[in-house]
């Protein structure tokens, strides 16, 4: 298999830095999404949980701009901007700097290889209490106006809990007449108005979302429940769209309707777990058998994560990512093992 930096890698990258988003989903082309933002540069001391905003990019960029890289590295193909949280009730004048330098950012590594940048926001503050539209699609559309100028290439709103809010952030975001990714953070249950991924999916789809998905929240496993459940509703509906998936980096079988957030390991002690580079493998293909063909990760989906699906879906892509060249597929670097018996393995 050719690594990415190979002549044959370099044509196929070269083909699709000629395609956008849709262009390269149509094409049934396999799009890899980046991962953890927020729990990765907490841990690394670069954010701060409880408030879990994103004013890492302007205090500290270059650490923003190492882990876009790394992700690069493993084969992600969209960086998408890193402005969780970053609308104007959550960080109040900061708001404005924080989504200008998250894009510049995100272009900036995307530039260096196979990457589209993705301008992203997420459910507000306001909704559970107020419900106000008019307010909350004025925070959307301030967030869009910094990513119109800064010209990314699409838009996703992601980790929303109620569908409601989801399709307001829809219609907000294509005003922008760029393609709409929207990812729910929800499970097999559905929103937490009880509105069911069938009935979510139909919904994001009608506002006008040409991809749609969940993100967040649950492990693997349980995201692909929800998945299947989207795309029958979709089905049942009469209605098609791109197919994304997100997952947390985490096993949480035992996850209720609320996600890892009801868990009291959360977020301080998740470390047990953590998937491992086998268990993304076999999520990815998975997904890829289910007809996902936007495969990423969010919180705990570390670099060798979404290195270890771009390996298992290298025969699909044709190549593997740069990130490869320093490892073997399913462990077979240990062949050069001093020890006989871990050779042996």
């Amino acid at each position: 298999m050719a690594l990415a930096g190979s002549p044959r890698a370099k044509k196929v990258i070269f083909l699709s830095l000629l395609q956008g988003i849709l262009e390269r989903l149509d094409s049934g082309e396999v799009v890899i999404g980046d991962g953890s933002f927020l729990i990765t540069l907490e841990k690394r001391g670069y954010v701060k949980a409880g408030l879990w905003t994103s004013e890492a990019v302007v205090e500290h960029p270059n650490a923003v701009h190492q882990l876009h890289m790394e992700f690069l590295r493993a084969g992600s193909n969209v960086m998408q901007t890193f402005t969780f949280s970053a609308s104007e009730d959550k960080m109040e004048s900061q708001w404005e700097a924080v989504n200008t330098a998250a894009c510049d950012l995100a272009r900036e590594v995307a530039n260096k290889g196979d990457a589209l940048v993705a301008g992203g926001i997420c459910q507000t503050s306001l909704y559970k209490h107020h419900k106000d539209e008019a307010r909350i699609k004025k925070l959307f559309r301030l967030q869009l106006e910094v990513f119109a100028r800064k010209n990314v290439d699409f838009l996703i709103a992601e980790y929303f809990e109620h569908a409601e809010e989801a399709v307001w952030a829809v219609e907000v975001l294509k005003e922008a007449r760029k393609p709409v990714a929207a990812t729910m953070c929800i499970g097999p249950e559905g929103d937490m108005h009880g509105v069911t991924p069938g009935e979510c999916a139909v919904k994001l789809v009608k506002a006008g979302a040409s991809i749609i998905g969940v993100n967040c929240r649950f492990g693997p496993w349980t995201s692909l429940k929800t998945m299947r459940l989207m795309k029958e509703g979709l089905w049942a509906a009469g209605l098609k769209a791109h197919l994304m998936v997100q997952p947390l980096g985490f096993h949480m079988p035992d996850c209720g309707k609320g996600g890892f957030v009801d868990l009291p390991e959360y977020p301080f002690a998740l470390e047990p777990r953590v998937a491992t580079r086998w268990d993304i493998q076999k999520y990815a293909r998975e997904a890829y058998n289910l007809g996902v063909r936007y495969i990423g990760g969010c919180c705990g989906f570390e670099p060798y994560h979404i290195r270890a699906i771009a390996e298992e879906l290298a025969p699909e892509r044709g190549f593997l990512p740069p990130s490869s060249d320093k490892h073997g597929s399913w462990g077979s670097g240990l062949n050069t093992h001093t020890k006989p018996w871990i050779r042996a393995r």
